[in-house]
């Protein structure tokens, strides 16, 4: 099994930062590496989504939103591979410098994968790094104008 834990604080209000993190159709422009974000459906909290990877990839996952808890879970449906499971966890915090949003992933790669598990975990943290500061850059600018 595979975990990371990535985070930023983000210099905005909480109902923004969640209501913008948590909007999928916009993920293609949070997400560096997303060409399409599409909502499917919405059933209450829970959202069922497909997105699609610059490599061309698409896969269905599903979200459930707790904003009145601040956190949001998700997990992937299919296709599974390259994983074995992938579930993921986004928590918010306040702090004194404005809402601190931290993703954990938990996850296990299929053993035909061309990436193993430590491979995959340097490849997220990374990705994360990055697109963390890409949410905390349109967010704050989105608040700030």
């Amino acid at each position: 099994m595979a975990h990371t834990v990535n985070s930023i604080v983000i210099n905005a209000p909480y109902e923004k930062v969640f209501d913008m993190s948590n909007d999928i159709s916009r993920w293609k422009e949070f997400f560096s590496e997303y060409t399409a974000s599409e909502v499917i459906r919405q059933e209450g909290n829970k959202i069922t989504f497909q997105l699609t990877h610059q490599n061309g990839n698409s896969w269905i996952s599903y979200r459930l939103l707790g904003k009145e808890d601040k956190y949001a879970y998700a997990c992937r449906l299919e296709p599974m591979f390259p994983f074995e499971y992938m579930k993921i966890i986004w928590l918010y915090r306040e702090t004194s410098g404005g809402i601190e949003m931290k993703w954990i992933q938990d996850f296990s790669m299929d053993k035909k994968a061309k990436f193993n598990d430590a491979q995959v975990e340097e490849i997220i943290n990374n990705h994360s790094q990055e697109n963390l500061k890409r949410f905390k850059e349109l967010i704050e600018q989105e608040v700030h104008v």
